[in-house]
């Protein structure tokens, strides 16, 4: 099945010095790993706001919502 999240920067909570080049590397590295292991299909910039939109491939939601907790972005608020 395949599930499509939208995401976006928490600006209103987070200035964007929160938004590291270290933490943004983190999130590519385990962007690459979702992506290698077909769970994560497909992903683009959100064009509005600063985000993404990602195509995800999997049996249930919890199991998409499993691996967007472990985005690194995601765990920092």
């Amino acid at each position: 099945m395949q599930f499509l999240s939208l995401s976006r920067r928490r600006t209103d909570l987070f200035p964007p010095e929160s938004f590291t080049t270290e933490l943004a590397a983190h999130e590519a590295r385990r962007i690459k790993a979702l992506y290698a292991s077909g769970l994560l299909r497909q992903i683009w910039r959100r064009g509005d706001i600063p985000g993404a939109s990602i195509l995800w491939e999997a049996p249930s939601e919890d199991e998409v919502r499993a691996a967007i907790a472990t985005l690194p972005i995601f765990q920092a608020g």
